[in-house]
């Protein structure tokens, strides 16, 4: 054998790269349009969002304070027409929608009674064929004629209240809501709770 062959390096192979396979249980991440948010980011802007909600609703709530609301009523004073226009004996329900008031003619004149329970304040029916005005809320019941609004059934604590009725310069028949009177305190007695014609 020569030298030659004595000092020659051993061949050996080629070495090849590992390469390493995804796991088949999860696929590769792809973080294209996905967005995600920590805990710490989470709470930060739930604690933003609830500062600025507080915010605008203080904001409107004080502009709320600038307006203020206006219950829009009917006046107090109104003209229920001429005394001409009423029959003797009739329970007028006119009004009884827009202003809560009967205007009730007899053969002396007219006098306006109150459309309000004097239990809880609900809106009475009349009933011409009972002869008795009605309240729908807890079954209290006012007489009609002759005795029209004293209580005789049912929880109305008091007789029905009547109004202030006169005649206004034109010659209408004109009725104050503010001006009541009680029979209880012996007011139904009072000139300006009767309209007489004479």
């Amino acid at each position: 054998m020569s030298q030659n062959q004595e000092t020659a390096t051993p061949v050996t192979k080629p070495t090849q790269e590992v390469v390493r396979k995804p796991k088949q249980d999860r696929p590769p991440d792809d973080d294209r349009g996905t967005w995600k948010m920590s805990r710490r980011g989470f709470f930060s802007m739930a604690g933003w969002m609830a500062f600025f909600g507080f915010i605008f609703t203080s904001t409107i709530g004080a502009l709320r304070f600038m307006f203020p609301r206006v219950l829009y009523e009917p006046p107090s004073t109104f003209k229920a027409g001429y005394p001409q226009d009423y029959v003797i004996g009739e329970v007028s329900e006119k009004y009884k929608d827009d202003f809560r008031v009967w205007i009730i003619r007899d053969v002396n004149g007219f006098y306006a009674l109150s459309a309000i329970c004097t239990h809880l304040g609900c809106t009475p029916r009349y009933l011409a064929s009972e002869n008795k005005f009605k309240c729908p809320c807890h079954g209290s019941g006012f007489r009609g004629a002759p005795e029209f609004g004293i209580n005789f059934e049912g929880p109305a604590p008091r007789p029905l209240e009547r109004l202030k009725i006169t005649l206004a310069d034109d010659g209408q028949i004109l009725i104050d809501r503010n001006i009541k009177f009680l029979f209880e305190k012996d007011e139904w007695t009072n000139p300006e709770s009767f309209l007489k014609l004479g």
